[in-house]
């Protein structure tokens, strides 16, 4: 018989204190049992505060850091296709794309000669390519030829040095400006100002260093060079007269919306496209990849039911069973509480209580679980991660939530005991 459970506050009441000593006491005379239904709310509980951490640290990162570096606010970006494509694009859309005219200089002058809106307007085209300095070479830096608006439009802020003006950018002088990370580790113990790099067999000169950037999920975000739109820098990324991008800044949300609107309508014109026809060129924005982030979170979300619902329901299997076996071993028990004046009622609280509290023990250390896994995530992988109370009290409540439910029967089994006959039992 479980210690203590006769005398509890008038010999018929039961109490929050005495149904989690009586779990204690179940956990210990029925020690594997209670693993194996512990060990399926910690799983369970644990994937659940661990995956909404993930995909809400996730969900953050996205929303205040990813869409603002990548894209810039109030920001959109005109290309040939777009750049953000979260599905395997079948051959014929593949195809589809290939056809598509590709941007040209004339295009971007054309938009900057036509559209009537306040806007800062950049053209752009970028490479993957090594640079030198003296004997030293950083590979796999990316190239950036750009116009003098595209610091403007990315908001960099000048740590050392200057940019580029407009007069030097249509003019092609050979000057850059680099990243944090190219000034420290190629430059390193150098004022970086006036020192002379090469790339694609060109000899540039910085004239300015960029404030670092940070990282964007484990990549960094200052292993770069812009060089002027004109100069050699558009040659060794790009072909003659070729763009891969022109990004469009407005002064706010709905002028930008409004700009986008102006843009797509004068591409439109420019090619000819009939009101039928789609657009052959494609236009990115943060809202895009938010819309994108949201599509995908909500799958994540979804799968979780699943991801956690095997191990719950086998739990909530075994926690029953062992509740029946408590409710056999302890019917000598529940007869003496009856024959006091305990009332049905009173049973079957007791048993759900005791089920509950065994069931939140495994809440809460699969809780303290998926909080570890999910920091230790982010401490060791680019994936950011952001413990809600919501994961929490969700883990909590779903723990103890499965274990009432597993004690239902059980405890009605233990209510509908007649206590005659529960007395007569032999313990």
């Amino acid at each position: 018989m479980a210690r203590g459970t006769v005398e509890r506050g008038r010999g018929s009441r039961l109490r929050l204190a005495d149904a989690i000593a009586s779990a204690i006491e179940m956990i210990r005379a029925q020690k594997l049992k209670s693993f194996f239904s512990l060990l399926g709310i910690v799983i369970g509980v644990t994937s659940l505060v661990a995956v909404i951490s993930i995909v809400a640290g996730m969900d953050r990162y996205v929303r205040e850091d990813f869409a603002a570096k990548v894209f810039g606010v109030n920001t959109f970006t005109l290309r040939r296709r777009s750049a953000v494509v979260f599905s395997r694009p079948d051959d014929e859309t593949i195809r589809a794309w290939r056809r598509r005219p590709r941007l040209r200089v004339e295009d971007y002058r054309y938009l900057r000669d036509q559209v009537r809106l306040p806007v800062i307007m950049a053209a752009e085209s970028s490479d993957m390519t090594a640079i030198r300095y003296a004997s030293r070479v950083a590979p796999g830096v990316q190239i950036v030829a750009a116009d003098a608006d595209y610091f403007r439009i990315r908001a960099y802020e000048i740590e050392k040095g200057r940019a580029f003006t407009q007069m030097e950018a249509d003019l092609g002088r050979p000057v850059v400006v680099v990243g944090s990370e190219i000034a420290d580790k190629l430059l390193e113990g150098k004022d970086p100002i006036g020192q002379p790099i090469y790339f694609g067999g060109t000899r540039f000169t910085v004239i300015g260093v960029v404030k670092s950037q940070g990282k964007l999920f484990g990549l960094s975000l200052d292993k770069f060079v812009v060089a002027p739109w004109t100069s050699a820098a558009s040659r060794i990324v790009n072909l003659p007269r070729l763009l891969d991008a022109i990004t469009v800044k407005a002064a706010g949300p709905e002028e930008m919306q409004d700009a986008m609107g102006e843009v797509e309508a004068l591409m439109r014109s420019r090619r000819h496209l009939r009101p039928s026809e789609p657009n052959n060129f494609g236009i990115d924005t943060s809202a895009g990849i938010l819309d994108a982030w949201a599509k995908i979170s909500k799958i994540l979300y979804a799968a979780l039911p699943g991801l956690v619902g095997i191990s719950l329901v086998v739990s909530g299997i075994v926690i029953m069973n062992i509740m029946l076996i408590s409710v056999a071993e302890r019917t000598r028990e529940i007869g003496i509480r009856r024959s006091v004046g305990a009332r049905r009622r009173d049973i079957l609280a007791q048993f759900l209580l005791e089920a509950g509290a065994l069931s939140g023990f495994g809440g809460a250390i699969g809780i303290l679980l998926g909080v570890a896994i999910a920091k230790t995530i982010e401490a060791t992988t680019p994936l950011p991660a952001a413990v809600s109370p919501l994961s929490i009290v969700a883990g909590l409540l779903l723990g103890c939530g499965v274990g009432v439910a597993s004690g239902l029967y059980p405890a009605w089994h233990a209510a509908k005991l007649d206590p005659i006959d529960a007395l007569r039992q032999e313990t």
